[in-house]
């Protein structure tokens, strides 16, 4: 079992195509701590190749069904695929939807296809920064396309679209879909818009919606304007023109050095999380213990305000 765990044997034998060992790099990324570090020393030199496709949007919107109709785009192709399924909210269950996984069996014998789901462990700094680490493996291994599936709406889902090349989001006619991607920043983040399930009322309704919201937010000469795509993924319908449109959007990337610089942006973002992260940790490790308890007693004590014992606590932390 020692062996098994070991992530120098494990890193190895991942690059040479053991897809077992590869499942387990990222088990160790997950888990965080030094093994997650040494993994990711090892892969970093060898990633940058993979192209990474995010799939966000509200739940019940057909994600699940749209990936698994992407990897049967894909490996059309020829291409090997990597699918993450996120779920930020399950801290116990190990993965992301089960049904998930269910309903991409059909790929579940393909030796070219890699699907892994993701949950919150021990990763220091969340799913977020173990997503990017898990990308890395996968990347490192050969794999050129790489999906990151989340099941929801919320900050974490923002962050994790924002390690991919390409965010496409999901949105549902008559669900209000279009409000809620508003309000929670999918505007922002969105290079492409997929209407599924456009077979049902409302799908005009909420194309010219999405139509007029891209309208108000100017994003400036030159830039790239998101396409709005119908599909209905339950029957592959719109498959071919979402995947047209996720190449399209590789090729404006590639053009002109977008892609080298998001890709930069990204990685200063993750120095800084990182970095973030670290710190937090060391302060909720100062935000306890006997020196923290008579600070404490000082303030509710009404002998030194929040703000002064606050700031001894960080000056001992620069210290």
């Amino acid at each position: 079992m020692a062996r098994r765990r070991d992530p120098a044997e494990l890193t190895d034998a991942a690059l040479a195509g053991d897809r077992g060992a590869m499942a387990r790099l990222i088990s160790l990324v997950e888990e965080g701590g030094e093994p997650a570090r040494t993994v990711g020393r090892s892969m970093f030199p060898l990633a940058g190749k993979a192209y990474t496709v995010g799939i966000t949007g509200p739940p019940g919107a057909g994600k699940s069904t749209l990936t698994d109709r992407l990897i049967g785009r894909i490996r059309k192709d020829g291409d090997a695929v990597g699918v993450l399924a996120v779920d930020p909210t399950s801290p116990f269950s190990g993965g992301a939807l089960l049904g998930d996984r269910v309903r991409m069996q059909d790929h579940a014998t393909d030796p070219n296809v890699f699907i892994r789901s993701m949950a919150t462990r021990g990763h220091l700094g969340g799913l977020a920064l173990a997503t990017r680490e898990a990308i890395r493996v996968l990347d490192a291994c050969g794999i050129p396309w790489v999906l990151v599936e989340t099941v929801g709406v919320g900050q974490v889902e923002i962050e994790i679209a924002g390690t991919s090349d390409t965010t496409v989001v999901v949105l549902t006619p008559g669900a209000g879909d279009s409000v809620q991607a508003n309000k929670a920043g999918l505007l922002e983040v969105a290079d492409l818009f997929v209407i599924n399930k456009s077979d049902r009322p409302g799908t005009q309704d909420l194309e010219r919606d999405l139509a007029f919201m891209l309208h108000l937010s100017d994003r400036g000469d030159g830039a790239w304007q998101p396409p709005i795509v119908r599909a209905v993924a339950s029957t592959g319908e719109g498959t071919d023109q979402v995947w047209e449109a996720i190449l399209e959007h590789r090729r404006h990337l590639e053009s002109d050095g977008r892609l080298v610089a998001r890709r930069q942006e990204r990685l200063r973002r993750e120095v800084a999380a990182i970095v973030a992260r670290r710190l937090e940790r060391r302060a909720v490790d100062a935000c306890q213990g006997a020196a923290y308890e008579r600070l404490l007693g000082d303030v509710t004590g009404h002998l030194l305000d929040p703000w002064a014992a606050a700031a001894e606590i960080v000056e001992s932390l620069a210290g």
